[in-house]
């Protein structure tokens, strides 16, 4: 039974998320302030996925997320948001999300994406190769690191595992809906063209010299992505 940290402060909220968690077949357990999740995170392995309020009494699910990703970048994390401006969503990522939903939400689209992203995590720590190496970039599968040209990339665990699709079929193109199914869930259904836009733009201003001009990510109008391979 997977276990899932909750962290949220509105009680009737709360009491619903639990109680339809646990008819799933999750364990759950509940902070409702950053102290409280503070606390139950100094046992950070205890915990497959974390659910994260934005808003909080005495701070954010930003300020937890990003504490926790400089101890884990595997454990998967979906926030919680009242807003779905791009700034929110890329505040998300930046601080290391692996996806959101958008309060009111249905109970049944959020249990889909816990699931989807409970399947990558498994996928990730079974992958066999320890490392993959593509022109000048390496990627490191067992430390879920990347190296370009030698130099540390700082990535959420979002865009690691898009790099990680793309580097895995170089020079090949990747369609829109092939990631989305990939990163996220068999449909597709809970992840629009924006939000993965945001995602590649991202990433290509942390690979590419000149993010107008790339040389690596490539938009291949109308289909989708190619990872072109650079000699070092």
């Amino acid at each position: 039974m997977n276990r899932i940290l909750l962290l949220e402060d509105d009680v009737s909220l709360i009491d619903g998320l639990v109680y339809f968690l646990k008819k799933n077949e999750f364990d759950v357990e509940v902070a409702r302030t950053v102290c409280e999740a503070k606390q139950y995170l100094s046992e950070l392995d205890r915990y497959d996925l974390l659910i994260l309020d934005v808003t909080l009494p005495d701070g954010t699910g930003f300020d937890i997320c990003e504490k926790v990703r400089k101890e884990n970048q595997q454990i998967p994390i979906i926030f919680l948001t009242a807003s779905d401006e791009e700034v929110s969503i890329i505040r998300g990522l930046d601080s290391g999300g692996d996806d959101y939903i958008t309060k009111p939400f249905k109970l049944g689209e959020l249990c889909s994406r816990i699931r989807a992203l409970l399947r990558r995590a498994g996928v990730s720590k079974s992958e066999k190769n320890t490392s993959m190496e593509c022109g000048d970039i390496t990627i490191d599968l067992l430390g879920s690191r990347a190296t370009l040209k030698g130099k540390a990339l700082d990535l959420t665990s979002a865009e690691y595992r898009l790099l990680c699709l793309l580097v895995r079929n170089a020079n090949r193109v990747v369609t829109r809906d092939i990631i989305l199914n990939e990163l996220w869930d068999d449909t597709g259904n809970f992840v629009d063209d924006n939000t993965l836009s945001v995602y590649v733009r991202r990433l290509r201003e942390k690979v590419e010299t000149n993010p107008s001009h790339p040389e690596h990510l490539i938009t291949i109008r109308g289909f989708g992505y190619q990872w072109k391979e650079v000699s070092i």
